[in-house]
This record gives structure tokens, C-alpha cells and sequence, in this order.
């Protein structure tokens, strides 16, 4: 079987602490995030993003390795780290991911052979053109001769073209997550800060891409809900472009700086955080009508758009939930090295990273 880099539940895992510095792949930048501490109370080392040339990762897949390794490599140089252990991940929608009931039994070689046989039926390839894992959750209830099983499966080609850029750089892949299950990661320290603790509670969390939106719910220590939707931050960048007449690189650096037009306010950014809220409400109606959950309680805005101005203010109008921008570090104790006022920009964007880096307290 597989298991060499897929491995995306944390309950896989022995709990000793292993450095790991979390590296989120995503289609505009690479961001770095490395912890201390532990699993109880962590704390932010350091971190760092640095931008990923135009189209050298498309749709999730890398396009171009080596511009990937070469910024990840720069982002290392950066971010000034000894440590070599990394956790990556993939996109969620490139992983297949099942929920088994399988006969309990303590050899692992029995339990091995019963996921091969039960992956055939999930999996549209076949199991040698994959990597396969899966991880026990627990006795089913009322039940203790059946175990609950978690299996997870993704091309290999797709693991390897990640484990070949982290191995450019110089870094040594632990652990091959899955997004979804890094957000739920990072999502668990930020339910520290919520009411109630997000106990019993249906939580949105809508991180904004640079390409596409997604939407999870997360229902204590569960994801209940996910949608994914081609709109994201480089809408935003397209009408900068055309309002301004300046090229993509000159408008995604204008955004970023602040530095445009007085006009800007009103006839460029206002008009996209209105079209972003609807994404929202949009996202939450389907959750709505999908699901027997019940109503959404609280909503956590992610990702690169997550602090423009007004969003969580549109998000809370349109949604009839109260929004608020996401920061996984909010408990967190800081290094002398990190600028507390930089991270409150950058965290929202740093979710993925952050429940990579968090792997090191079950690897």
C-alpha cells in the first residue's frame, strides 16, 4: 500500500513533536509557517509569502516544478529556519476521500488488506497509479466488532510533482495533507476565540482564493459542509486592470500596496465586496439546503481578500450571520522576530500553512 506521503488524519500519528515547517502551495504565492510550543499552546516562530510566477500552478496542479522550488527555496532563505521536515498538501478536490465500516481486528496487515479491497470500489484508477492511506477513527457505535476507517487516495503524479518541488528547495516531505484537512486544523485554534468555544455550533469559515472560493462548515471537531466556486481575489485584480488601464503584474501590485486611484474605494473595490458577500450568501443557501444542520451560528472570512474593507460588514449584511476575518495566531504567543501588526494583515491568507505547521505536534 501507498502510505509514504499521503496521510491526512492527525489521529494517524504517534504525539511526539517533530520540527515541521508548514508550505502551502497555492496559485499566486508559497507561504511558510513554522511553530513551537505544543499542541496545548503553540507558538508562531516564524513565517513567510513569497509570489510564485504567473501560471506556474493552474487549477492546483504545478505547471512548473522548478519555479516552484526556486520560490520556495527563496521563501526558506527568508524565513530563516534550519528545520528540513515539511508538510504540504493537496487540493481537496484532488483526493478522493471515503468513509469505510470494516471488521475491527489488531494486525495491521489484515486491516491493510481490507482497505485495498474496499479502495476498489471508490477509486476510479487503479490502486498502482495512486497513493492510498487511511487512518482508523474509532469503534462504530454500538458496535465494537466493526471500526470506522477514514481512506484517502490521490494520483501519484499529482504527490510527486509537490514532493519534487519541496526536494528542489532543499526540504525533506513528512507528511502530504489535504487543504480541507489543514483549514479543520487551524479552524480548531481559532474556535478558541469564539463564542461558546464553537461548542455545538455550525461555523462557516469562506476562504477567498486567488482563483476560486471555498466554503467549509465545521461542527465541533467535524467538517460537515464544503463548496468550492470559481470566483476569487483575482476578480478584484481584472477590474483594477480595466478601470486603470495598468498590466495583471501592475494591478496585483497596486492591490497589494494600497497605492491607486481616490476613486478606487467607490468604483472598483466597493462593487467587488458586494459581488463577494453574494458569493457568501450564495455559499451559505446551499449549505442551507443540503444539509439537516440546522442554521449557520458564526462565519470566519479567509484568505487574501479576507481584510478589504467592509467585507466582513457585506459578508454579515447578506448572510444574516455575523462575519469576522479569520487568524489562526489570535492565541498564539510570538516570536521577537514576527511583527504583530504585519501578521494581522497576513494571517487570514495563512490557514492551510498554519495547519500544516501543526502537524508537527502528531508526526
Amino acid at each position: 500500500m501507498q502510505k509514504d506521503f499521503l496521510a491526512q488524519l492527525r489521529g494517524a500519528f504517534g504525539a511526539k513533536s517533530t520540527p515541521l515547517i508548514g508550505v502551502d502551495i497555492s496559485s499566486t504565492s508559497v507561504k511558510l509557517v513554522e511553530l513551537a510550543g505544543t499542541r496545548q499552546k503553540p507558538e508562531l516562530s516564524r513565517y513567510t509569502i513569497e509570489p510564485l510566477p504567473r501560471d506556474s500552478v493552474t487549477d492546483g496542479n504545478i505547471a512548473n516544478v522548478e519555479a516552484v522550488g526556486a520560490a520556495i527555496e527563496r521563501a526558506l532563505r527568508k524565513l530563516g529556519s534550519r528545520t528540513k521536515g515539511a508538510a504540504a498538501a493537496l487540493p481537496t478536490s484532488m483526493v478522493i476521500t471515503k468513509r469505510i465500516t470494516l471488521p475491527a481486528t489488531e494486525r495491521e496487515d489484515d486491516l491493510e488488506q481490507a482497505v485495498e479491497g474496499e479502495a476498489n470500489q471508490y477509486i476510479p484508477f487503479a490502486l498502482d497509479e495512486v497513493n492510498l492511506d487511511y487512518a482508523v477513527i474509532g469503534p462504530v457505535a454500538n458496535d465494537d466488532t466493526q471500526v470506522e476507517v477514514m481512506i484517502a487516495a490521490a494520483r501519484r503524479e499529482k504527490v510527486e510533482d509537490r514532493v519534487a518541488a519541496l526536494e528542489s528547495a532543499g526540504l525533506k516531505p513528512a507528511v502530504m495533507d489535504v487543504e480541507a484537512m489543514a483549514v479543520m486544523s487551524a479552524y480548531e485554534l481559532m474556535a478558541e476565540a469564539l463564542p461558546g468555544k464553537g461548542i455545538d455550533q455550525n461555523i462557516g469559515v469562506l476562504d477567498v482564493g486567488a482563483t476560486s472560493t471555498r466554503f467549509y462548515v465545521f461542527r465541533n471537531d467535524e467538517q460537515i459542509f464544503m463548496r468550492e466556486s470559481p470566483f476569487g481575489g483575482n476578480q478584484l485584480t481584472q477590474e483594477i486592470q480595466r478601470a486603470y488601464n495598468m498590466t495583471n503584474e501592475e494591478a496585483e501590485a497596486a492591490k497589494r500596496s494600497g497605492n491607486l486611484p481616490a476613486n478606487y474605494d467607490n468604483d472598483v473595490l466597493r462593487p467587488y465586496v458586494d459581488t463577494l458577500a453574494i458569493e457568501a450568501a450564495r455559499a451559505l443557501q446551499f449549505f442551507l439546503t443540503s444539509s439537516a444542520q440546522g442554521q449557520l451560528d458564526y462565519m470566519l472570512l479567509a484568505g487574501g481578500c479576507a481584510s478589504l474593507p467592509g467585507l466582513a460588514d457585506a459578508v454579515s449584511r447578506r448572510t444574516n450571520v455575523v462575519a469576522s476575518v479569520a487568524n489562526p495566531f489570535s492565541e498564539m504567543g510570538l516570536s521577537p522576530g514576527v511583527k504583530s501588526r504585519q501578521l494581522a494583515a497576513d494571517a487570514p491568507a495563512l490557514l492551510v500553512a498554519c495547519g500544516l505547521a501543526m502537524r508537527r505536534f502528531d508526526a
